[in-house]
């Protein structure tokens, strides 16, 4: 399943979360490992639902850039 990230910029680095899996977050100090470290979260996520009996959520959010006509 594919599900949607938000990354942001930080102080220190890039942080992220998936609306669709709450508790999901990673942080990184470069683009490649918030990636690589939120893909890592995000198959991990799943395995420990299964273990504890639970569904796993289907991803039902999406994104888009709006531009601001300013």
């Amino acid at each position: 399943m594919k599900y949607p990230v938000i990354i942001e910029e930080t102080k220190t680095g890039y942080s992220a979360f998936s609306p669709d899996l709450p508790g999901r977050v990673a942080t990184g100090s470069s683009k490649e490992e918030i990636e690589k470290n939120m893909k890592d979260a995000i198959a991990f996520h799943p395995d420990g639902m299964y273990k504890k009996g639970l569904e796993v959520p289907h991803p039902h959010s999406f994104s888009t850039y709006l531009e601001d006509s300013a």
